[in-house]
């Protein structure tokens, strides 16, 4: 890791959910004050970039600046879906931290 950045395991925490072949994935940081930070790093299409490999639609970024978090829904992350994937994580509750080895500029 380069000492100018941060892997938001650092500052943040997160939760999967799927329905069909979309993943929800919260951002929320442990401290109130690092969600402008994250507001700026951390936008759609980084978090789209970071998991190419496994997003193959489009991510949406929703901010819920009244909690004080966020919810990324990635469409087509599922390969079909829990009932028609192969994957070993048909579900994508690892994703959540597949999302938190994301590394972003201090």
């Amino acid at each position: 890791m380069r000492s100018d950045s941060v892997k938001l395991y650092e500052i943040a925490h997160s939760r999967a959910g799927d329905k069909g072949n979309i993943v929800n994935l919260s951002l929320i940081p442990f401290k109130e004050k690092d969600y402008d930070y994250l507001y700026h790093n951390v936008t759609a299409a980084v978090v789209k970039e970071h998991l190419k490999d496994i997003v193959e639609g489009e991510v949406v970024r929703y901010e819920l600046a009244n909690i004080r978090a966020f919810n990324f829904v990635c469409y087509d992350s599922l390969l079909g879906g829990v009932t028609t994937s192969l994957a070993l994580d048909a579900h994508g509750k690892c994703l959540s931290s597949a999302l938190l080895e994301l590394e972003v500029e201090k």
